[in-house]
């Protein structure tokens, strides 16, 4: 017996990938899709995750005191998670 809610999931994850390899142009196609490069596949998957799980930058300015060391901020960056 299958989860429905596993199918589900899988079904709704298929489409999204369909999806994505269509906006950023890559031909994926159902089935057998191993004439496409890996950088092409590694870019579908790779667009998937920046989506579902974004990274945020921000850029702390450095006390006056700090500025000889370097002209910039810091910079940290942070992902969030849904649990």
């Amino acid at each position: 017996m299958t989860n429905p809610t596993k199918a589900n999931a899988k079904a709704a994850m298929d489409a999204f990938k369909y999806e994505v390899a269509s906006e950023i142009g890559v031909p994926l196609k159902k089935g057998y899709n191993g004439d496409l490069t890996s950088a092409q596949n590694g870019s579908v998957g790779g667009y998937m995750v920046n989506i579902m799980s974004p990274q945020r930058h921000m850029i702390f300015p450095r006390q006056e005191g700090m500025k000889n060391w370097r002209n910039d901020g810091v910079c940290y960056t942070y992902a969030v998670s849904i649990m």
